[in-house]
């Protein structure tokens, strides 16, 4: 069960766009932005709102890869494992993360929500191999160890 807050905060963001079904994608996205995850409770509530099948809301939104229905941590780290970056040993690297954090390829989120570790299949920075990206920030041609040091240096600022 969700708290008022989630449903107020909707309520802003559904006003923002406005009441229709083509508001759906950009009220999802700031959903997301807001919490870093798409709440199935509010994707219901916003759905009813908008006039929508919540059927239609959730085939939007599962449909496109970047809404996620899991809570992420404050630190989303990307993990390239396209052609370049698989060959440049990215795998190494996402053995790393995994124990640095004590992750697995089924838990994803450390405890503490603070790191979020996912595999992408291009990151669009081939040239830069391997790549990893933390939020927004690109991190060219990457190394178990420099992985870790970065880990340790976003402990220090999450915290």
């Amino acid at each position: 069960m969700l708290d008022q807050s989630y449903y107020r905060k909707a309520d802003e963001i559904i006003a923002h766009y406005g009441r229709k079904a083509s508001s759906l994608i950009p009220i999802m996205q700031d959903i997301q932005g807001e919490y870093r995850y798409l709440p199935g409770e509010l994707l219901t509530y916003v759905a009813a709102e908008i006039g929508i099948s919540e059927a239609k809301a959730y085939s939007v939104a599962t449909f496109y890869e970047n809404f996620s229905f899991e809570a992420k941590g404050k630190y989303i780290i990307k993990v390239c494992d396209g052609t370049a970056c698989h060959v440049k040993k990215s795998g190494p690297i996402l053995e790393a993360l995994h124990k640095t954090l004590g992750l697995s390829k089924k838990k994803h989120t450390t405890d503490d929500m603070l790191f979020t570790v996912e595999t992408v299949s291009c990151l669009g920075a081939c040239g830069l191999a391997p790549t990893v990206m933390v939020n927004e920030d690109v991190y060219p041609r990457m190394t178990p160890e420099s992985v870790v040091e970065l880990i340790e240096k976003l402990r220090g600022e999450g915290n």
